[in-house]
């Protein structure tokens, strides 16, 4: 597994799937990773919080695409208005890894794209390998090539 040197103050996971943010709680606490994780059932809850910061902070959003109450993508395209996470590594976190919701998540300004994985060893993997990314990255989009994390 990578070592990764510099983390991000928090680390936000917006997910409606219950099963999806346990396990990905339960990865993020294996890894031992010195952040904060913060998980949010719905887009609404994560504006709610931004809104309520006082300051800009140094976080790592994954960020399902399918949701109920507002879509993923209109987060993104939010997010990205938004002074205090505008620099935010955001990595869409998504079932879908469909040609046109991958080229929207990068027209829209997601730094990364990643492919829920089908085991907990790869989803422990992809976490670090999206960190790292975002400590290398920051506030920057991955080249075209990279931005799929779990590319085959």
């Amino acid at each position: 597994m990578t070592k990764i040197n510099s983390f991000p103050s928090k680390i936000i996971l917006v997910d409606d799937d219950e099963d999806d943010r346990d396990l990905f709680a339960e990865a993020f606490q294996s890894l031992n990773l010195q952040s904060d994780l913060v998980l949010f059932k719905n887009g609404q809850e994560l504006l709610e919080y931004i809104q309520k910061l006082d300051n800009l902070i140094t976080t790592h959003i994954f960020l399902d695409l399918n949701m109920p109450l507002i879509s993923g993508m209109e987060i993104l395209r939010q997010l990205r208005k938004t002074l205090k996470v505008n620099d935010s590594f955001v990595t869409i976190y998504s079932t879908s890894a469909s040609p046109r919701d991958v080229e929207n998540a990068y027209k829209y300004g997601a730094n990364g794209y990643l492919k829920k994985p089908s085991s907990y060893q790869q989803l422990c993997e992809l976490i670090c390998k999206a960190i790292q990314a975002s400590t290398v990255n920051y506030g920057k989009q991955l080249a075209k090539n990279e931005f799929i994390l779990n590319k085959d």
